[in-house]
């Protein structure tokens, strides 16, 4: 019974992470945690970590595809969704192209099925002019 009560408690530092991630799209604890810096100087990473994977857990937020190090990414768009990751500064942003590309992919790959998430990857227009 406890750990459902300490599962849906909303502390502040969750309702801070859903406003900063929403204002952020798509977020690392680290990104995180300088956000909230600026109005809580005392959280802690590990308090993140743990409001951010509670959140998860609760479907208040995603899990987006990871980082180009590694990072465990958070996404503040809940449903099902594609992404575009820049090769070069890493930015992630949301894409809705599953209904009109897996029909092409699966065309070429003999009828087998594909599922889950698309990730596209390539160069941003911010990357690309430079």
């Amino acid at each position: 019974m406890n750990t459902v009560i300490t599962q849906n408690r909303q502390t502040k530092y969750c309702q801070a992470i859903e406003v900063a991630l929403h204002d952020l799209g798509h977020a690392t604890n680290n990104e995180l945690l300088a956000a909230l810096h600026i109005f809580y100087p005392d959280v802690s990473p590990t308090t993140i970590h743990r409001a951010t994977t509670r959140l998860a857990l609760r479907n208040v937020i995603a899990v987006a595809p990871s980082t180009p190090d590694g990072s465990m990414r958070y996404d503040a768009n809940t449903k099902p969704h594609d992404h575009f990751e820049c090769l070069s500064c890493g930015i992630l942003r949301d894409i809705d192209i599953k209904d009109k590309i897996t029909p092409i992919i699966e065309s070429s790959i003999n009828g087998c099925c594909i599922s889950g998430q698309l990730i596209i990857k390539g160069g941003c227009k911010k990357c690309l002019k430079k």
